[in-house]
């Protein structure tokens, strides 16, 4: 993955908690069913912490879009809430990026 995508680090983040998680669950003397359980629990929950920003920004647009689609804006104040709320959402996403 190049270095100057805005997901890189995020990779990272979930390749090392999958790699902990197996290197943890290898001296486990645990059943193998458990120790894959592990695994994906420890892939869930670096899935979970490393988008939280993003599942928390779609909830914001969705918001401003019931917001604009309630039609209590002009054209001009929807459009200035359009633009403010996407200069605030993530940077990964402003660009494509998000997968």
């Amino acid at each position: 993955m190049p270095k100057d995508n805005p997901n890189t680090e995020r990779y990272i983040a979930i390749a090392r908690a999958c790699l902990k998680a197996i290197n943890d669950t290898s001296a486990d003397s645990g059943s193998r069913e458990e120790k894959i359980q592990a695994v994906y629990q420890a892939i869930d929950k670096a899935f979970q912490s490393e988008f939280a920003d993003y599942r928390q920004s779609v909830a914001i647009m969705a918001t401003v879009l019931e917001r604009i689609a309630s039609g209590e804006l002009d054209a001009d104040q929807a459009a200035a809430l359009a633009r403010k709320t996407i200069e605030k959402q993530p940077e990964g996403s402003k660009n494509n990026l998000m997968h």
